[in-house]
């Protein structure tokens, strides 16, 4: 097994854990679906922020070392990988895994995927402009294309992030 495949795998199962332990703390604390979902409303919204600020620092540290071959670099390029497409799943479906799919159905309503498209078009508007920068900057100093993947990707998911929290706090904080 190559040092990517160590990466991912381990990357998963950090997030198997996280949903794990997420699932026993809550088991008997919550009674009806409705409860749940509002449950999963108000933590969705208040880790969306967290995950794009995880996101931007994880960037950071890739940005600023040199990739070396060494197994560290490798373990590192395959946990943003596992990070982004995560990222990209709750952004797609909502997230809430460890809930039954009624608690997910009742969270994920019309407003919440309203907010959620909202947010996803604008990660795309902000990835494809990060993309434009990218190309005038590469007139003038090369830009590595693992880097400028980076950049796209965090720029995107980020700005989806941080958008798709604002929304819903904001229709919390309202209703």
């Amino acid at each position: 097994m190559n040092d990517y495949s160590i990466g991912l795998v381990a990357g998963v199962a950090i997030g198997a854990l996280i949903i794990l332990v997420f699932k026993l703390r809550n088991r008997g604390s919550l009674e009806t679906s409705a409860e749940k979902a509002e449950y999963l409303t108000r933590q969705r919204a208040r880790m969306l922020p967290v995950l794009a600020i995880l996101l931007i620092t994880q960037q950071g540290a890739f940005l600023s070392s040199t990739d070396d071959g060494r197994t560290v670099d490798h373990v590192k390029i395959a946990a943003w990988v596992v990070m982004a497409a995560i990222v990209l799943l709750a952004l797609v479906t909502g997230g809430g895994w460890a809930f039954p799919k009624q608690v997910r159905d009742l969270a994920n309503d019309e407003s919440t995927q309203l907010h959620r498209l909202r947010a996803m078009r604008l990660g795309f508007i902000n990835a494809m402009l990060t993309c434009f920068l990218l190309y005038v900057l590469g007139m003038f100093t090369p830009v590595p294309g693992r880097d400028a993947i980076h950049i796209v990707t965090t720029v995107g998911l980020a700005s989806a992030l941080i958008s798709f929290a604002a929304l819903e706090r904001r229709a919390l904080r309202n209703a």
